[in-house]
C-alpha cells in the first residue's frame, strides 16, 4: 500500500506499524503531514470542535474530520462530548516537547532540509 497524505486522511501510526515500519519512524511520518501539524499545533493551545478548526485552519470539515481520526488512531489525540458537540483535546503533552526540539535542531541547522523524493520520482524529475 503506498502512502498518500495528499488524500486527506493519509496513513498514521497504527497503520505504519502494522506494515512493519518502525515505531519512531511512523510517529514522524505520521506528523509529517502539514495538516496534521496544524491540528496538533493548534490543540496544543487547548480543546476544539471540528467547527473551530475548520474556521480556524480554513479546511473543509471533511479534512479535518479525516485528520483527526488518524491522530486519534495514533492515540496523539483524543475527545470529549458535551451534548451534540465534541471537543478535541492533545492526549500526549510531551508532544509539544518533541515538536520544540524539532524547531531547535531545525535552528541550529540552519533549517538546512530538503524533501527526499519517493523512490521512482527522481527519475521523472530528472527526465
Amino acid at each position: 500500500m503506498a502512502i498518500n497524505s495528499d488524500d486527506g486522511g493519509g496513513r498514521c501510526v497504527s497503520a505504519d506499524i502494522a506494515a512493519g515500519i518502525p515505531p519512531a519512524a511512523a510517529l514522524f511520518h505520521s506528523l509529517a503531514d502539514e495538516t496534521r501539524l496544524r491540528i496538533v499545533q493548534r490543540l496544543a493551545r487547548g480543546e476544539a470542535r471540528v467547527v473551530d478548526l475548520t474556521a480556524e485552519l480554513g479546511l473543509a470539515q471533511s479534512t479535518v474530520s479525516k485528520h483527526l481520526a488518524c491522530l486519534r488512531d495514533c492515540h496523539l489525540i483524543d475527545y470529549r462530548a458535551e451534548g451534540r458537540q465534541s471537543f478535541y483535546s492533545l492526549t500526549r503533552p510531551e508532544l509539544m516537547d518533541l515538536l520544540a526540539s524539532a524547531e531547535q535542531l531545525l535552528a541550529a541547522t540552519g533549517h538546512a532540509v530538503t524533501l527526499c523524493p519517493a523512490p521512482g520520482q527522481v527519475e521523472e524529475a530528472m527526465s
